[in-house]
């Protein structure tokens, strides 16, 4: 009877400890999605991060054991220096492959997917701590997720913002890039440094990453919809020319008709068509980011596929002159890549 009960103790304190481990960085990442009211999020692509966080804590286990033995270094050395900086790295990479495809476009989506990558990647460490280490208190799984399990993620997170953000403006990307990957490490490695005491570290983490990131997703909403009333009048009134006969008329018009001297006719042609198309779906992609943020289904529509690969193709027609010389009437920066391959997802 006394072994059961020992037993059952031991069960329960287990659940415990795996609640308190995993349970904050998962409530943490689902405070992060009721703050994206554009829904600009793709659950897909969350769960991508989380399985990446995952791996690349298996993976930093075994980089920092191959490279921890033969060193001689101690555990706290490593982990203070070497540590932080391996697993940062691991970890951004899920941000490098969405960015570069194209899959991220506001702070908001960025600060997701990073968080949801450190949390996979915190749930996997603590996990692995849980049964592998003996005789620990409730209190040091509560820091670990409190604590470490929402620094993992608030890491990744920032990084992702300011990577995101260098490229949407289009300069100075690998500076910021560095400067990203810098910040998150000297973070990392400071937290595992406890020069404050561990619960203090862990009361500063809850308190000060939420409010930073309700005042990042409310400067991104600012933005995002300064962006979409920007373009969303020019582009309803060119449009709405175009249609109507009247574009020739309008500077825009008179614009794209002084081109005749530089290109051949059937380019101009072209040029006109990629115009016409590309206004068309931008005009839908800025609709179906509206009606996400009002909870309404989008339409369902036939034939996007084809149009997006058709402008895929008078894009590639009409070359990189022909797209810097329509630049003054639309531009196909990162932004609005990715706001057409949300249009593509839909």
């Amino acid at each position: 009877m006394e072994f059961y009960c020992t037993v059952k103790i031991e069960s329960y304190i287990y659940r415990v400890k795996i609640i308190l481990s995993i349970l904050p960085v998962l409530l943490f990442l689902v405070f992060l999605f009721l703050l994206d009211s554009f829904r600009l999020v793709k659950t897909g692509q969350v769960a991508l991060c989380l399985i990446w966080g995952g791996i690349c804590a298996l993976i930093s286990y075994g980089i920092n054991i191959l490279l921890m033995e033969p060193s001689g270094r101690s555990f706290d050395l490593f982990s203070r220096y070497m540590a932080p900086a391996i697993e940062e790295v691991l970890k951004s990479a899920v941000i490098f492959y969405l960015i570069h495809k194209k899959r991220i476009g506001f702070m908001i989506d960025a600060a997701i997917y990073g968080f949801a990558a450190g949390a996979g990647f915190a749930l996997c460490e603590n996990l692995f701590y849980i049964y592998s280490l003996e005789q620990t208190s409730l209190l040091t799984w509560v820091i670990r997720g409190f604590g470490t399990a929402v620094m993992h993620g608030g890491c990744t997170a920032l990084f992702a913002i300011i990577y995101l953000g260098a490229t949407s403006r289009g300069r100075m990307v690998s500076p910021a890039v560095l400067a990203a990957l810098g910040l998150a490490y000297v973070i990392h490695s400071l937290f595992n440094h406890f020069y404050i005491h561990p619960v203090i570290q862990t009361l500063v983490i809850i308190i000060l990453l939420p409010l930073l990131f309700v005042l990042i997703f409310r400067y991104n909403e600012a933005l995002l919809r300064d962006w979409m009333e920007l373009e969303l009048s020019s582009e309803v009134e060119m449009l709405k020319m175009i249609r109507q006969g009247r574009f020739s008329a309008t500077r825009a018009g008179e614009y794209l008709g002084s081109l005749k001297d530089r290109f051949a006719g059937e380019v101009v042609l072209d040029m006109y068509c990629y115009l016409q198309l590309y206004l068309d779906l931008s005009l839908k992609a800025k609709r179906n980011i509206m009606l996400r943020e009002s909870g309404l289904p989008l339409p369902a529509e036939e034939g996007i596929a084809g149009k997006l690969a058709e402008l895929k193709a008078l894009r590639k027609t009409i070359g990189p002159v022909g797209e810097l010389s329509l630049s003054p009437l639309i531009r196909m920066n990162y932004r609005d890549i990715w706001k057409l391959n949300q249009l593509s997802a839909s």
